[in-house]
């Protein structure tokens, strides 16, 4: 079995002082993937640098308290991918892939933070020139013969069933009718499979991910679905189980874990 997790933190020294360690020690995690740690290197302790049973890395922003992700594994990767080679992007830290060799054979799992267009039209712009830009990069990832998990907070609601209040938030970033066709290009185009949504087409009230901080969108479930983990099919199939935490709140995300029943064991 492999089990992958993926949160944002919106600040990893913030998640760690609410528990996110003591909680993540619990889950029998095989690989997770972080957005938005919000720190670099040089500032973090050696538990999240170098914490025991781990394999860790991140791929921070130059710009100091800003986006950046990382990787954490229970096997030393073959290779670490960092960036996708935009100069506009890569310096903001928005991708980190690992390559593993398997013996189900290659896996790539991928910590991938797609930018926000909420803060401005400007940031929308960029957001827009991200997608674009991106989506041949899938197409060559989803055509390279390996088995691909692409987790991350990709900020955007698919579907009318992933966010609550659908009606009022169709001309606003995160659920443009641009954005939303985007996402379904790599599903109905590319054939990458929503994990999450294979396991619970239906779900629509507990598929939530992200609850803004503004009024009582957490205590009254005014949430988003804006964390995946889509996948090539091959794998995808395999996936037993999907389940978002919201126990215990790290951040204003919750983590997604899958189950796949995939022999990864070195």
């Amino acid at each position: 079995m492999l089990r992958v997790i993926t949160l944002n933190l919106n600040g990893i020294r913030s998640a760690v002082r609410k528990g996110f360690l003591e909680w993540l020690a619990e889950q029998e995690a095989d690989v997770v993937c972080l957005q938005e740690v919000k720190a670099q290197e040089v500032d973090l302790e050696a538990e999240l640098l170098a914490p025991e049973g781990w394999h860790v890395a991140f791929e921070c922003a130059q710009k100091k308290g800003y986006s950046g992700v990382a990787v954490f594994a229970r096997q030393a990767p073959q290779k670490w991918v960092r960036g996708l080679g935009f100069a506009e992007f890569d310096p903001e830290g928005r991708c980190l892939q690992a390559d593993f060799e398997t013996p189900s054979g290659p896996l790539s799992v991928i910590s991938l933070y797609l930018p926000s267009g909420s803060s401005s039209e400007e940031r929308q712009a960029a957001k827009f020139r991200f997608m674009e830009l991106f989506l041949p990069q899938l197409a060559a990832l989803r055509a390279a013969g390996r088995e691909v998990i692409v987790c991350g907070d990709w900020n955007i609601a698919h579907r009318e069933a992933d966010l609550k209040n659908w009606k009022s938030n169709q001309k606003n970033s995160g659920f443009l009718p641009e954005e939303r066709a985007w996402l379904s290009r790599l599903f109905d185009e590319q054939g990458w499979i929503d994990v999450y949504r294979q396991l619970h087409p239906d779900t629509t009230d507990d598929c939530y991910t992200w609850w803004s901080n503004r009024g009582q969108a957490w205590a009254k479930n005014v949430g988003w679905r804006l964390d995946y983990q889509i996948a090539t099919p091959g794998i995808a199939a395999r996936a037993q189980r999907a389940s978002i935490h919201k126990a215990t709140r790290f951040s204003d995300h919750a983590p997604l874990t899958v189950d796949y029943d995939f022999d990864w064991s070195a």
